[in-house]
């Protein structure tokens, strides 16, 4: 899981390969598409799940050729055979590498045809991860007065295109569909970014602390895709809050920190960002080290510092096309509505996370 791409290169990439990925396309974006099928003994009755993002849903673990079998998606169609008692095929169309923009016209617009299935009954999707990483790496490579437009374009490009996804599949997915739920960001990268900015502020003269600008501008990503599933249909998978708090109450304010710190229904902006970023916010920890009791963690966050863990294997996903293929569930059943496994690992938490908002019936 945590072999880094720049080291596999040199053992099995061809000549073409390498040429191929010099082109600027491909070096930044990468197909990484999977369709899994969980085939549940006993029946016969299949229902598709339809997932679109970046390298998050994608399962991306620093390869180009493969990826995670049980990326989050495919965690939660897990979830949903067990529930249905059926087969669910877990479509994921990801494109790791891609900015909001680039998921909405490539993913969701242009493979539309994967929701408009009548056997789809759910359609979630993930975007706005690699405005933030693009502006925050921009950010960081600055010197002299600092410019802090581009975190503000990442944000409202967020807005855009997580506004016109939920239209777009409001209008697209098949009336069928039981299900439309998105995940917001959590912050990888958190402990890193406590250092000073090599630039300085305008009004101040001095470098900036950059966790400092960059928490407050995810807050407000994760607000409005929250808030905008609120308005539009959907449900929202608060992967911040399962990622950044802990499962305990760690300040003594009478709840779990991971539930504190989740999107309230209807709130402002102002309130959602004050109470994340400034009220809780010695409650936030990296998810390196994800707290699921005062004396137990589990590292959620690869090598990279920025994608899910993982655990059950992978499926080629890349370079080379996607795949397409089937197996048994891992638990036959759930006890309590989570696999034993649910709070170990990145990709198990958010698959839960996604999962709880499942219907009873198909």
């Amino acid at each position: 899981m945590k072999t880094l791409f720049r080291t596999r290169a040199g053992r099995w990439l061809s000549a073409a390969a390498l040429l191929a990925l010099a082109a600027p396309a491909m070096a930044s974006t990468l197909n990484q598409n999977v369709s899994w099928t969980i085939d549940r003994a006993g029946t016969s009755t299949k229902y598709r799940v339809v997932a679109y993002g970046d390298s998050i849903f994608a399962g991306y673990n620093g390869s180009i050729s493969n990826a995670a079998r049980y990326s989050a998606p495919t965690v939660d169609a897990e979830y949903l055979s067990a529930r249905w008692n059926a087969d669910i095929e877990s479509i994921r169309r990801a494109k790791s590498g891609a900015v909001a923009r680039d998921v909405y016209e490539n993913k969701i617009v242009a493979e539309r045809s994967y929701m408009q299935a009548a056997t789809t009954r759910v359609v979630s999707f993930e975007m706005c991860g690699n405005d933030g990483l693009q502006a925050r790496s921009a950010f960081k490579s600055q010197t002299g007065t600092c410019d802090y437009s581009g975190l503000d374009a990442a944000v409202n490009s967020c807005k855009t295109y997580v506004s016109a996804a939920m239209d777009y599949i409001n209008t697209n997915a098949h009336a069928n569909t039981r299900l439309k739920v998105i995940s917001n960001l959590y912050y990888p990268g958190y402990n890193a970014d406590n250092v000073q900015s090599s630039c300085r502020d305008a009004s101040t003269g001095q470098t900036v602390n950059m966790r400092d600008r960059f928490l407050p501008a995810i807050a407000k990503m994760n607000y409005w895709m929250c808030e905008y599933a609120r308005q539009k249909g959907f449900q929202c998978a608060d992967s911040f809050a399962q990622y950044m708090g802990a499962d305990y109450d760690s300040n003594g304010d009478g709840q779990i920190d991971a539930d504190a710190l989740r999107y309230v229904s209807g709130e402002s902006e102002a309130s959602y960002i004050n109470r994340t970023a400034v009220t809780l916010r010695a409650t936030l920890r990296d998810a390196n080290t994800k707290f699921v009791s005062s004396s137990s963690s589990f590292d959620y966050i690869q090598s990279d510092d920025t994608h899910p863990t993982y655990t059950g294997g992978t499926v080629s996903a890349g370079l080379w096309g996607g795949s397409t293929g089937s197996g048994a569930p891992r638990y036959s059943s759930f006890s309590n509505g989570r696999s034993p496994i649910w709070n170990q690992y990145g990709h198990e938490r958010m698959g839960w996370a996604l999962s709880v908002y499942q219907p009873a019936t198909p």
